[in-house]
C-alpha cells in the first residue's frame, strides 16, 4: 500500500470518529501544516471502552514516510501504554519489529515488546486503534 498523500491522510484522521464509531467516541487529532510537504498531527483519540490515545507524529509526505512518532495509551491519568522507535539493538526480542516497540506494565519504563503493525512507511492509526479497541476490552 502507497503511503498516503497529504489530503488522504488529513480525510483519514478527520473521518476517525465516523469510520470508528463503534469504538471512538471523539477524535482531538488535528493536522498542522510545517512546511508544503511535512505535517505534525497531534491529539487525543478518547474511547468508548474508557482509553485515551495521545498522538504525536511528524510526516513528510515528500518522503512517504512518517519521520518521528510518539503514541500513549491513558486509562484516567494512569499511562499503560506507550510505543515509541528508540532503538535497544541489544535486546534480540524487539528484532522482529525493530526498532518500533512498546512499553506497559509490570515495570512499564523497562518492559519493552515488539509492536507489530507500527512503521514508519505507512500509517499507524488503525493499528493503534485495534490495540487500544483490545486493551480496554
Amino acid at each position: 500500500m502507497a503511503f498516503p498523500s497529504r489530503v488522504e491522510y488529513e480525510i483519514f484522521i478527520y473521518s476517525l470518529p465516523g469510520d470508528y464509531a463503534e469504538q471512538i467516541h471523539q477524535s482531538t487529532l488535528k493536522l498542522y501544516s510545517v512546511s508544503a510537504l511535512v505535517a505534525i498531527v497531534e491529539g487525543e483519540v478518547f474511547f468508548h471502552n474508557g482509553l485515551r490515545l495521545r498522538v504525536m507524529e511528524v510526516v513528510d509526505f515528500k518522503a512517504s514516510q512518517i519521520r518521528k512518532y510518539s503514541y500513549e495509551v491513558w486509562r484516567g491519568e494512569e499511562k499503560i501504554r506507550w510505543y515509541d522507535p528508540q532503538p535497544h539493538p541489544e535486546n534480540p526480542d524487539l528484532a522482529s519489529t525493530f526498532p518500533h516497540h512498546r512499553h506497559e506494565p509490570p515495570e512499564i519504563k523497562h518492559n519493552r515488546l515488539p509492536a507489530p503493525g507500527l512503521s514508519f512507511h505507512a500509517p499507524n492509526l488503525s493499528t493503534l486503534i485495534r490495540d487500544c479497541v483490545e486493551l480496554g476490552n
